[in-house]
């Protein structure tokens, strides 16, 4: 290499850096465009239907999961029914408040496959008060 080859080596270095997943991905903003919450921490949707979901190996147990669309966007997502017995205070047409379940590098937590966020409110009240008793359902 030459003495005065700094800005070739420079430009050189600018230029292969498009080849770095990650960087691409950071700078293209690819993640924020791709998510349905589009880069915020929750978001609030309609219940469309209930279903379960089986455990991975090796467990054995049926999640229970439900597919919400946003509000925002219009987008239908799974989401996880956290608590014993929470799917009793989620019927079709509730509005709900979902938010990510926090996996590894935004994907699906624990043995639940495909689903990476969870219900926390129901018609503004909090699951996991309802799910423990504490309060009642509200009516809409």
């Amino acid at each position: 290499m030459g003495q005065r080859n700094a800005r070739k080596l420079k430009k050189n270095r600018q230029k292969f850096r498009w080849k770095d997943v990650k960087y691409k991905d950071r700078t293209l903003s690819l993640y924020k465009k791709a998510d349905p919450l589009a880069g915020a921490s929750q978001a609030k949707g309609i219940v469309l239907s209930k279903f379960q979901k089986e455990a991975a190996q090796p467990n054995s147990a049926m999640r229970k999961c439900a597919k919400v669309q946003l509000t925002k966007n219009g987008k239908s997502i799974g989401t996880f029914l956290p608590g014993n017995l929470a799917q009793k205070f989620i019927d079709e047409h509730d509005e709900v408040i979902i938010e990510r379940i926090g996996g590894k590098q935004g994907r699906s937590k624990g043995d639940i496959r495909g689903i990476r966020f969870q219900v926390i409110k129901v018609n503004d009240q909090p699951l996991k008060r309802l799910v423990k008793g504490k309060i009642e359902k509200g009516r809409r």
